[in-house]
Order: structure tokens, then C-alpha cells, then sequence
């Protein structure tokens, strides 16, 4: 964020720069003190939830050394957030912890209290945890092993402000993960997959509720091709409507990333 501070434009001609340094010198030799209204700093109510009692206490306390901020600290699992959120408020939701990542309980944290910011904080990251945790609906990603505790300040405030807190290489990752053509692996009751990758695609967009017209432009391909595409997944899974076949792809599907594959196929 670029801050532009707006500067004093001092006279030039003669006459008023003697002035103007007057003016400077008996101001800064005042002796008459001046008094004005404290600035009022928002007080930041944060909960740390940790796997590790002492890190825990660590972090809280040093925490507690900005005075508007408000800690309070749980254990890193379901039943002492559920407890806590359940009776009081928190700006902000801090989450560290050495195992691995519940994304299940960050989207029960969205969902539930949608008021309430959380912030990961983990040892390092890779893409597929960037963007599991931000469609799970936390507001930051922080490597504090990398990062100065001011930042970490920084990040709380961020977030507790309405933005998100994201570094370039994250970002890249988010991105990169919008621009993906989903697919939705169908499979019987053996695990065999009955679909191809092509119309594992189109099940994929149908599920989302994209229209033919929306799925064709998504993919490349003309409405007609995606109804035909449409008609051979309706024989080959024995349904006849858009409708079962969402239902199908609820209970026997199986998300993951889809390959790219020219329009023309």
C-alpha cells in the first residue's frame, strides 16, 4: 500500500520565505504546551488457538504487549472452539498448530461466524494448501517463521480492517487455482471410473450449475458438442435428467484437477 502524505509548499519569493521561516522558529520555540485528544485506537479482540500450550503462551503474551489488542487462548480443536465461539467474540482467530490442517473445522469458522477473521499461521506452504484454506474462508495466510512479529501486527489489523492478507506468491496460487478446469471423477461401487476425462469435465461444470451455453465456452466447444457429450453421460450412468445426474455426481464423484485438453475434442 502506498501511502501519499500531503507536503507544505513553501513560498518562494523573498519577503514570504523570511516569513515563512519566521513563522517556523517561533512555532517550534512556543513554549505554550497544546494539548489534543488521545487518537483512539480500535481494540482487536483475538483468540489464539494452538495445538502447543507453550507456544501458545508465547505468542499471547507477546500479543497482549499492543495495547488494543484483547487475547484470549483455546486448544486447537473442535469441541474448545466450538465452546468458546459459542459464548463469545472474537475479531479475529488466529490458528497454529503442528498437525496437520483441519480445513473441515476453518470452513465450520467461516460459516459459523462469518464476523470473525481467521489467520493461518503455519511454518511454510505449498498450493494446494494456499487455495484449500482460502476457499475454506480464512482472511490471511502468515509464515511466521519467516516474517518479524511487527508484521504479524500488521496482518491482525489488516484483516480485523476487512482485507486480506496475501503475498504475491499466494495470490499466483488463488489465480492459478480460478483458472483451472475442474474435473469430477465418476466411479461405480468397484472404484473403476466410467466416464471419460473429457466428460468427467462436463459433469464437473454441470454440477456447478453452468448451463450448456456456459460449459461449451468454459470448454472451448460448441452447445452442440456439450449436449451430445450430455446425452452419451446419460446412457452410460442410466439417467435422463440434468437433475440425477447432479445427484449421481454428488454421491459417487470424486473431485480433482483436470488436465488441459484442446477445445477441439
Amino acid at each position: 500500500m502506498i501511502h501519499h502524505q500531503n507536503g507544505v509548499t513553501q513560498p518562494t519569493s523573498g519577503d514570504a520565505l523570511s516569513a515563512y521561516h519566521a513563522f517556523v522558529k517561533v512555532r517550534g520555540s512556543n513554549k505554550v504546551a497544546r494539548s489534543f485528544p488521545p487518537i483512539e485506537v480500535p481494540q482487536v479482540r483475538i483468540l489464539v488457538a494452538d495445538s502447543g500450550l507453550i507456544q501458545s503462551q508465547l505468542l499471547a503474551r507477546a500479543l497482549r504487549a499492543r495495547r488494543n489488542f484483547q487475547i484470549s487462548t483455546v486448544a486447537l480443536e473442535s469441541s474448545a472452539l466450538h465452546q468458546f465461539m459459542h459464548s463469545n467474540h472474537a475479531d479475529v482467530v488466529l490458528l497454529a498448530g503442528n498437525e496437520a490442517i483441519n480445513f473441515g473445522l476453518l470452513r465450520w469458522l467461516h460459516v459459523s461466524h462469518p464476523t470473525a477473521a481467521s489467520v493461518l499461521l503455519v511454518e511454510n506452504y505449498d498450493r494446494e494448501l494456499v487455495v484449500k484454506a482460502f476457499r475454506a474462508g480464512v482472511r490471511g495466510i502468515f509464515p511466521f517463521t519467516h516474517a518479524p512479529f511487527r508484521m504479524l501486527c500488521k496482518c491482525i489489523n489488516s484483516v480485523f480492517g476487512g482485507q486480506i492478507w496475501i503475498n504475491s506468491q499466494q495470490m499466483h496460487y488463488v489465480l492459478e487455482a480460478l483458472s483451472d478446469v475442474n474435473t469430477l471423477r465418476v466411479v461405480n461401487s468397484s472404484g473403476k471410473s466410467l466416464l471419460t476425462p473429457r466428460e468427467e469435465q462436463v459433469v464437473a461444470l454441470v454440477a456447478d450449475g453452468l448451463s450448456n451455453r456456459e460449459a461449451a465456452h468454459e470448454l472451448g466447444l460448441s452447445e452442440h458438442t456439450i449436449k451430445k457429450y450430455l446425452l452419451r453421460i446419460f446412457d452410460k450412468l442410466g439417467i435422463s435428467t440434468r437433475v440425477e445426474l447432479v445427484l449421481y455426481a454428488v454421491s459417487h464423484g470424486e473431485n480433482r484437477q483436470a488436465e488441459w485438453m484442446p477445445g477441439s475434442a
